[in-house]
């Protein structure tokens, strides 16, 4: 979610803490969910150490996994079977997995009107450019991909870093919201 477009995503990011449950459900939005998102909820979790469960989701999924994502994954040593593009609705449903966290990585997903989603997730965004869109050969497009993926590890590890059980939830979307602006 872009700063100023915070009633696009239905969330409720009222004061309190987030839960201290672990692992905190985190769901990663772009809108084919073929790469970004899908890069986000691999590294995730296989990082996470149970501290993070991660999930993702597209507002018009494309029904596969770009295949320069499986290679990525694969060249950092992230395991890839079972991955696949779905659809951000298998999210809103009343059995869906309770969100802490909805990042939507994309800016056209940001600028979407969100489902409404089961409990009270903290939304933020944090934008990527899209490799799955970039022109060049197959070399540019397989650099392309790695420098996004670092991007991606590297928010994903400032999330990790959060003392999530000391900031109440303003402090968390705050925190949130720097992130997708580093």
């Amino acid at each position: 979610m872009q700063p100023g477009k915070g009633a696009r995503v239905r969330s409720q990011e009222g004061k309190g803490r987030v839960s201290g449950k672990l692992p905190h459900n985190v769901l990663f939005l772009c809108t084919g969910n073929t790469a970004r998102s899908i890069l986000a909820e691999t590294y995730l979790n296989a990082v996470s150490k149970g501290q993070f469960q991660a999930y993702s989701a597209g507002s018009h999924p494309k029904g596969q996994v770009h295949p320069l994502t499986v290679e990525t994954l694969q060249h950092a040593g992230l395991k890839t079977e079972n991955l696949k593009s779905k659809s951000w609705n298998d999210f809103a449903r009343a059995d869906a997995p309770r969100m802490d966290f909805v990042i939507t990585v994309c800016d056209s997903a940001a600028g979407e009107v969100c489902p409404l989603w089961p409990g009270q997730p903290i939304a933020a965004h944090w934008s990527f450019s899209d490799p799955a869109a970039f022109e060049g050969s197959e070399d540019d497009k397989r650099a392309f991909f790695r420098e996004i993926f670092r991007q991606i590890r590297m928010r994903v590890d400032l999330l990790r870093s959060l003392p999530l059980a000391k900031l109440d939830r303003l402090a968390v979307k705050r925190e949130l919201d720097g992130i997708g602006r580093s």
